[in-house]
């Protein structure tokens, strides 16, 4: 049982769907177009049908009785003429009359041959022809020639009596098929009338159903979805608690109101989104405070620690050379210790600061010719490559809008690397290159060092990470953590190639134009002002 049985007339109607309006509607002009056309069939093939019967039937055979009378005519006149002359040419009318006569009756008798009465006037028509011939024709016309017949004169009256018999079937005959031919003529006429008011109506019902199929898809369908289209406009355009108003069929009432419980959804959604927006808002505007003051934090402790390690360092170095052999072995090697803490503390703390440089101070870019910083990279480290004979080949590089200063750090940590962790006894040999992928730069620098295990190849990028004492390999573990944070600044990422084992291959990308980021933070003017500090 379906679920609107036993519902009132009008709420079942307010159930039905998109498609179960159409499919009545669609079924309802069927049978009305079906009906009217079986009736405009049947007008048309009534129509034909009698106009075949009027052309084919009716009118030739009211023609043929009047060629038939006229045969019997001739035949009448021919053999009165010869009877009463007696000259053989008299006969010659007569016998074409007959021969007419019989053509003409068998053609007839082949037209009305399903028309009773017009049969039955044919037989009568016949009948009194064969009287007469039978009684005065056949006789005369066997006259011999020559000389007036006797039964001419002898049989005058009664070939007068039996020939206007003739005449009188022959008009009855005749009356019989023109009013039969009146009657199928004002047939057709009535049924070509009946057709044109059919066909007259048909246009209406057609006129009518299409105004009514409009009305109903603009009211059904093309409304209510142009009341969706509305309020979705709405509330696109931001008004987010504009109601939609359920119209139309079932179907699209549900849709309406699906829409509006996800308006409903996403007016929740939008509002929980504010509120985390504000949190965050007041999160990143804690957390803007917190670096503002981590920075000046960085460069006063900075500042502050390089007065102190300058002290350090100059005085333990004038120990070291005042006293320097004067006290015993034990007093050298802890000045010495000293003097290395000292200078390596230094080291550390200006490569601190070019790490937190990154992105910061070195922010503007423009278009800088890689091998142009390149070249510049091998003159800085001119000492270091001839002391191991390192032999530094590259593609062709491109030119890319970054920051030049950024960019020699780049080359020269990486460049410096392959240069430093160089196996033991073999010259270094180092090839850059550089390939277009997609909207990015992908570059490599390999060489044949003493490579990277597969566990270390994500820790090496972590800063103060090192594989190696100071002692085997000097430096501050800052290198390739400054490496990553240049690359990402630039829209790229870099990595350690885990597939290449003759040493070690280090790949990484950068976009042609770095990516749109906030501008550096700055520091107050009063605290900028006193705190520059010593490269």
């Amino acid at each position: 049982m379906s679920g609107d049985q036993g519902l009132p007339p009008a709420r079942k109607l307010a159930t039905w769907t998109t498609r179960r309006w159409l499919r009545v509607g669609v079924a309802a002009a069927s049978v009305v177009l079906i009906l009217l056309g079986s009736a405009g069939a049947w007008v048309l093939g009534r129509t034909a049908s009698l106009t075949k019967e009027l052309v084919d039937t009716r009118s030739p055979a009211l023609t043929l009785s009047f060629r038939l009378e006229s045969a019997m005519l001739n035949q009448e006149t021919g053999v009165r003429g010869y009877g009463l002359t007696g000259v053989p040419d008299f006969l010659e009318p007569y016998r074409q009359g007959i021969a007419d006569e019989q053509a003409h009756s068998a053609r007839l008798r082949e037209l009305l041959h399903d028309d009773r009465a017009g049969m039955k006037d044919l037989d009568a028509v016949q009948s009194a022809v064969e009287r007469w011939q039978e009684r005065i024709a056949r006789p005369i016309a066997a006259s011999p020639a020559g000389a007036p017949s006797p039964l001419g004169a002898e049989r005058a009256d009664e070939g007068k009596t039996t020939f206007d018999a003739v005449r009188a079937a022959m008009a009855a005959q005749q009356e019989q098929l023109r009013a039969v031919r009146t009657q199928s003529r004002d047939d057709l006429m009535a049924t070509m009338a009946l057709r044109n008011w059919l066909f007259a109506t048909i246009a209406g019902v057609i006129t009518l159903l299409a105004v009514l199929i409009f009305e109903a898809l603009r009211r059904g369908i093309t409304a209510p979805l142009g009341q969706l289209g509305a309020d979705a406009r709405a509330i696109a355009g931001g008004d987010f608690d504009h109601p939609i108003t359920p119209t139309g069929p079932a179907d699209l009432r549900r849709l309406s109101a699906e829409i509006d419980f996800m308006r409903r959804r996403l007016v929740r959604e939008l509002a929980f989104t504010e509120e985390a927006r504000q949190r965050l808002d007041a999160q990143a505007a804690d957390l803007q405070r917190s670096n503002a003051e981590l920075e000046q934090f960085a460069y006063v402790a900075s500042h502050d620690l390089q007065e102190p390690l300058r002290k350090v360092s100059s005085f333990t170095q004038l120990l070291q050379r005042r006293y320097g052999g004067q006290l015993d072995a034990k007093a050298d090697q802890y000045i010495e210790y000293a003097v290395d803490g000292a200078n390596r503390m230094q080291t550390l703390i200006n490569d601190l600061l070019d790490f937190s440089r990154v992105g910061r101070v070195h922010h503007d870019a423009q278009d800088v010719d890689l091998d142009k910083v390149l070249a510049r990279t091998l003159s800085a480290l001119e000492v270091s490559i001839e002391e191991s004979g390192a032999t530094i080949t590259s593609d062709s590089l491109p030119t890319i809008a970054a920051n030049p200063t950024q960019m020699g750090m780049l080359w020269q940590n990486l460049i410096g690397n392959a240069v430093k962790f160089h196996r033991p006894g073999q010259a270094p040999v180092i090839h850059v290159t550089a390939a277009r992928e997609d909207d990015l730069w992908r570059f490599t620098v390999t060489d044949n060092g003493i490579g990277i295990e597969p566990e270390y190849v994500e820790k090496v990028f972590v800063i103060f990470q090192r594989l190696h004492t100071k002692d085997v390999y000097s430096g501050s573990g800052i290198g390739l953590a400054m490496c990553k944070k240049i690359v990402e600044f630039q829209g790229g990422s870099i990595g350690i190639d885990p597939g290449h084992r003759d040493g070690t291959r280090v790949t990484f990308t950068l976009a042609p134009q770095p990516p749109q980021s906030p501008g550096p933070s700055r520091l107050p003017e009063a605290t900028r002002a006193g705190t520059e500090l010593q490269p």
